[in-house]
């Protein structure tokens, strides 16, 4: 089962997010727990989470990805910024628990000069406060592209943190395919290679989501520039061996294309007709 959405506003609800997922063809999808530029969360409507779950469960949705705002940087110099992060998700973990297996995915941060050991346990710090042995929410550390002082842009940055988590059952990884190759790992020719150095830094078990974006920048640019499907310097082809690799059989797949609702159904379309065994004959147009 190929369990493939995209990100999806959350400003009309939970259940209306369900609803656009099955419009477009997806059976998963991804939401910012609140404006993504900003602080302010909607009030939860518990009755609105248990709509949406019903939805899922009816339609076999496999888990959905709630994502952190960008503002939050765990690993700051400034106090007041990292104290915000910390109130920002574990408020965030607490209304997660409306949907009770839900991941929840953030950008590690960026130590802004202080060095990536001190980055580390910056970050390490945080999750050791917030985490709970109760909460039902795994949390996601997502691989970063490596621009600037980001924290995450390789394998071993992220098991440095893991290491240092005492709940490290709550965490796991998520694979962003344009960050991993704008940080230099050859996911266009060495896929395989790629996930065996994965397996044997971090482990397969703790990869639990994909972001599937193609990338406008060549392998090690460390940019961070998304392009949609097939149409930057990953291709269609290599991206097809991602969703149908035997690996990642199972994990929900997100686009974070430069789209809107028509053009991710065209690339949730094209991606299926791929995962079936269909040839890349035809890259949706442009919209």
């Amino acid at each position: 089962m190929l369990y493939l959405g995209c990100h999806l506003s959350s400003s009309k609800g939970f259940l209306h997010m369900g609803k656009t997922a099955l419009s477009i063809g997806a059976n998963t999808f991804q939401f910012f727990t609140r404006n993504p530029r900003g602080s302010k969360a909607k009030d939860l409507d518990p009755a609105d989470a248990a709509a949406l779950l019903s939805l899922m469960r009816e339609h076999g949705f496999s888990q959905i990805v709630a994502h952190a705002p960008y503002t939050l940087n765990a690993c700051s110099a400034a106090p007041e910024t990292r104290e915000f992060a910390e109130q920002t998700m574990a408020d965030d973990l607490a209304r997660l628990e409306c949907l009770p297996g839900a991941l929840y995915n953030f950008h590690p941060g960026s130590h802004v000069g202080q060095g990536e050991e001190e980055g580390v346990r910056l970050i390490a710090d945080l999750l050791n406060r917030i985490l709970r042995p109760e909460q039902q929410t795994i949390v996601l550390l997502e691989t970063m592209a490596g621009k600037g002082s980001e924290v995450g842009r390789s394998f071993g940055e992220l098991r440095a943190i893991l290491d240092r988590v005492e709940l490290r059952d709550k965490l796991g990884v998520c694979l962003d395919t344009c960050h991993v190759h704008d940080a230099g790992y050859d996911i266009v020719n060495d896929l395989d290679g790629v996930l065996r150095e994965f397996d044997s830094v971090i482990g397969l078990s703790r990869l639990r989501a994909v972001h599937l974006n193609d990338s406008k920048n060549p392998r090690g640019s460390r940019k961070d520039r998304h392009e949609k499907i097939g149409r930057g310097e990953i291709g269609l082809p290599a991206l097809a061996r991602v969703v149908r690799h035997p690996l990642l059989q199972g994990l929900p797949f997100c686009l974070e294309t430069p789209n809107e609702l028509p053009g991710y159904a065209a690339e949730i379309a094209l991606l299926r007709g791929l995962y079936a065994g269909e040839e890349a004959s035809e890259i949706p147009a442009e919209r």
